[in-house]
């Protein structure tokens, strides 16, 4: 499974970080906007100047728990029964089905097995305790939140039940929960830096829950008391605005900015492989543009996120690649580059962008990807400059190269290319377990910008 380059040297720390519910152009080096304070994003900004940016990278799903089971797994995240879920719910808590079942080989399970020590400081959102855990699944050390989204304060869920875990053990801890994610992040490295300057590299998923609802910046400790007090939990419908939420994305980057200096001052930031994405699409106050739809859509909006590659010893600075590739993608290349082989009972579906990194001189991958959704109906194929989308039972075809904003619905002149895609998304389809009739849809997000009837 290794690329003929990673052998020879070195293997680096992996340090995987994931954003929620971040929009595509959201970042500076996305082509974002600054806010009245400033840069929103100036760490991250960094790791793209110094690293490597892509321009045409997906998630596996356009919402948050499917395309974790995607990351954790290195597969279609549709072949394991939880992921059908649009997303986990919460009061799916104690459900023996719904999660990432511990018997399945697992990203951190992986390198842990090939010398890596393990870590989730963040986000899990793969099913809870007794069933399933981080712990459970390859990670040593385990702390944040089990479901998809909580208070950043209070640290309750959405069904105001208290959900901040250290292990498999409840715990209640003071602090705004990105800033504490940081810490614990920090802490990890710490403890493990000797380590890894000898042979005893580490893996670290930093999974934030910024920049997804309740929508709090450090300054909002007192409306997290009043969404508590009213009953809402994290629900914050009536709240928030484009400010707050670009100053949630800022809070998250000034803890990688912190992530960066920790390994930096350990000597480590050279041989370390730093990755940014987010799990989906943006949501609400995001900036898509020029992308079209958001969470929950197949549309590029939804599924189109950043992905920044930094790692000084492997990646030449300045580089972007327009590679097309998907969640499942950059875990295979984390076992690729930690030379951690697959089970061979569960084969990847994700393929080694390695070579990528590395400049070495070979054709871009280009096979075709897809994804598709219970939530109205929807799948969609990409290959080449090409897109294949259903929405509501309508067939849309679109060129992306000349039209990213998925305006121009080519299919009616375009009869046969649209075929040739339906057909093969088919034959995709049909080698993926069916959606099983009692997966349940999320009612909380939105369709606008949707293709409509």
């Amino acid at each position: 499974m290794s690329g003929p380059h990673s052998a020879a040297r070195k293997r680096p720390n992996i340090i995987y970080i994931v954003a929620d519910d971040l929009g595509n152009a959201d970042l500076g080096c996305y082509g974002g906007r600054d806010a009245t304070f400033g840069p929103v994003s100036p760490e991250i900004d960094q790791l793209a100047a110094r690293g490597m940016r892509f321009t045409q990278g997906y998630s596996n799903s356009p919402v948050c728990s499917p395309t974790r089971f995607a990351i954790m797994t290195a597969r279609y995240q549709y072949r394991l029964r939880g992921a059908a879920e649009e997303p986990i719910r919460t009061n799916t808590r104690g459900n023996a089905e719904l999660g990432l079942p511990p018997s399945h080989p697992t990203l951190p399970s992986l390198l842990r097995e090939a010398g890596y020590r393990t870590a989730l400081m963040g986000k899990w959102h793969l099913g809870y305790p007794p069933h399933f855990s981080p712990l459970q699944s390859g990670y040593e050390e385990f702390f944040g939140p089990m479901s998809g989204g909580v208070d950043y304060f209070t640290h309750c869920g959405t069904c105001g039940q208290h959900d901040l875990w250290f292990g498999e053990e409840e715990k209640q801890q003071e602090g705004y929960l990105t800033d504490l994610i940081t810490d614990y992040s920090l802490d990890f490295i710490e403890r493990m830096a000797e380590g890894a300057k000898a042979d005893a590299p580490f893996f670290l998923s930093v999974h934030y829950t910024a920049p997804h609802w309740p929508w709090e910046t450090r300054d909002d400790e007192p409306l997290a008391r009043e969404l508590a007090a009213s009953q809402q939990a994290i629900y914050h419908l009536h709240g928030g605005n484009v400010e707050t939420y670009r100053r949630m994305i800022h809070h998250m980057d000034e803890g990688i900015g912190r992530i960066m200096r920790t390994l930096e001052a350990h000597g480590l930031a050279q041989d370390t492989l730093v990755v940014f994405t987010s799990d989906n699409g943006g949501e609400r106050f995001s900036d898509n543009w020029p992308l079209v739809g958001g969470k929950m859509d197949l549309t590029e909006g939804g599924i189109r996120v950043p992905w920044v590659a930094h790692w000084p010893n492997g990646i030449a600075a300045g580089r972007v690649s327009e590679q097309t590739c998907m969640s499942m993608d950059w875990s295979a290349t984390m076992l690729d580059l930690g030379r951690a082989p697959a089970h061979p009972a569960y084969p990847l579906d994700g393929v080694s962008l390695a070579h990528v990194l590395e400049g070495v001189d070979a054709p871009a991958t280009d096979r075709p990807l897809f994804w598709r959704m219970n939530h109205r109906g929807q799948r969609a194929m990409r290959e080449g400059d090409w897109k294949y989308l259903r929405v509501d039972g309508i067939d849309y075809l679109f060129n992306l190269r000349n039209d990213e904003r998925e305006r121009a619905n080519l299919a009616p002149v375009l009869p046969e290319r649209l075929q040739d895609m339906l057909t093969r998304w088919e034959a995709w389809n049909d080698s993926m377990p069916a959606v099983p009739g009692d997966a349940t849809v999320s009612l909380c997000y939105t369709d606008k910008d949707m293709p409509q009837r």
